[in-house]
Parts: structure tokens; C-alpha cells; sequence
């Protein structure tokens, strides 16, 4: 059995409706799709429209409207479904959504970005911090995890155009990086780079000056898997012809 598993920051789901969503994911029928940035309450999401393609439905959304939130489109429904990490600050954020499977459990995240000052990059350093010891606690007794998202971070300089000038940018800061090294080193595996090397292969791209069309991108959107998921990846990539956001889906093949 294959999983074929998406995730996608759709930058606003109601938007993204109207850019052809819907009709997307008919023909590519992922098993799973994990969205991100859904800026929607419960009674703004068509949830009639995503059941009708064939999925079952789980939403964990923001407190503030119009702002954050994830979803998770299954097929198959799953053993259990958690919402939020236990943390009120993070939750009333809509930005953890975990589903449990028989072979693997999946965490649907967005990550805080740190773009609009100080406080706000001060919250997602918290929120890194108490995330990672949400995955530790999780990890004693689910050994095979799949963290997909939008991590808003750049690990690499091959995950950022032009490196040298975001030095200083919210997204490629050097603590934010040294997290994600950290993460990755206490036993998880960034699953694209385990079949592409090569650069300039990102996943969003600013609307201004022409960004996307000039591939002027980040690869901020991942799928992690543990250590002991790793033998189950059987393929890995970024759907950069897919638009209805400044993002696109990144996609990961598990097999059992």
C-alpha cells in the first residue's frame, strides 16, 4: 500500500477556492492533503465541497478571523484526531492538527512567521521551543511521525535565493536554522532532500516584482519524517506548476 501525501499553504482557502482548488484536487486526488493558512472559521469552509471529492474533513482553526488555521483532508478516516498541542496560546492560532494512523501518525503545522517585528519573531522562537518538546513527548510512544507544513524557515543556503542577502531576514535567521538543525540531528530526515540536491527548488515565492516567475524563491515547506519512517519514503517532490497561492504543494510518497 502508498500513501501519496500533500501539504499546501493555500494562502486563504475561500481565495484559493476561486482559483480552481476544488478542480486541483479532483484530478490529483492525493491520499491526503494537509493545508495551511485555510483564514477561515468552521462556518466559512465548504466542508459539503471536500466531502463530496471524497475526503473526510478535520479543522482546527483560529480564534482571530480571517487569520492562520489548518486542515486536513483524509480518504481513509483516522484511528484519532488531535487538536492544538495543549497550549492555549499556540491553539488559539489554529496551528497543529494531528491525525492518527494504523502505520503512522501525522502532524499538519504552521509554524509562526517572525516577519512583522520583534514580538511576533520573539513567539515563534517559543513556539519552535515548545514544539519541538510537543514532538519529543510525542515521540515516546509514536515512533514513526510525519511533521508536514509550513515551517516558515529556510534551513539552507540552497533553500533561498541569494542567500547572502537574508542574512538578516526573518525566515533564514541564524538561530531560526540552527533550530532547524537541531531538529532535524535528534533523529528526523527532511524527505526531499533525500532524492533532490539540487538548488533553486523552492516552494513560495513573494507576489512582488515578478518573484515566482523569475524563481526568485524560499523552500519553507517540508515534509520530516523520524528516522524510523525513513524506509517508508518512497518519493518526494515540489509541485511548483501548481497556483492558487504564492505557495505550492509539496508532496511525499510513503509506502507500507
Amino acid at each position: 500500500m502508498s500513501l501519496r501525501i500533500l501539504s499546501y499553504n493555500v494562502n486563504g482557502v475561500r481565495a484559493a477556492l476561486t482559483k480552481g482548488l476544488a478542480t486541483w484536487i479532483k484530478s490529483d486526488s492525493p491520499d491526503i492533503l494537509c493545508i495551511q493558512e485555510t483564514k477561515a472559521g468552521l462556518a466559512q469552509i465548504d466542508i459539503a465541497l471536500f466531502e463530496h471529492l471524497g475526503y473526510q474533513v478535520y479543522i482546527h482553526s483560529a480564534e482571530k478571523k480571517g487569520y492562520s488555521g489548518v486542515m486536513t483532508l483524509v480518504k481513509n478516516k483516522p484511528e484519532s484526531v488531535v487538536t492544538g498541542m495543549g497550549m492555549e496560546k499556540y491553539d488559539l492560532e489554529g496551528r497543529v492538527l494531528r491525525t492518527d494512523f494504523l502505520d503512522f501518525t501525522l502532524i499538519n503545522v504552521y509554524i509562526p512567521s517572525g516577519t512583522t517585528g520583534d514580538i511576533r519573531q520573539d513567539f515563534k522562537m517559543e513556539f519552535l521551543a515548545d514544539f519541538t518538546a510537543f514532538v519529543q513527548k510525542l515521540r515516546k510512544g509514536k515512533k514513526n511521525l510525519l511533521i508536514c507544513g509550513d515551517y516558515n524557515i529556510c534551513h539552507k543556503p540552497i533553500d533561498i535565493n541569494y542567500p547572502e542577502r537574508h542574512q538578516k531576514s526573518s525566515g533564514f535567521l541564524p538561530e531560526e536554522r540552527a533550530w532547524f538543525d537541531t531538529f532535524l540531528n535528534d533523529g528526523f530526515i527532511d524527505t526531499f532532500r533525500i532524492f533532490n540536491p539540487e538548488p533553486e527548488q523552492y516552494s513560495w515565492w513573494s507576489y512582488r516584482a515578478n518573484s515566482r516567475e523569475k524563481n526568485l524563491g524560499w523552500r519553507i515547506d517540508y515534509h520530516i519524517v523520524t528516522k524510523e519512517l525513513e524506509p517508508h519514503v518512497i518519493k518526494a517532490e515540489i509541485l511548483s506548476d501548481i497556483k492558487h497561492s504564492d505557495h505550492c504543494p509539496v508532496m511525499v510518497t510513503l509506502a507500507f
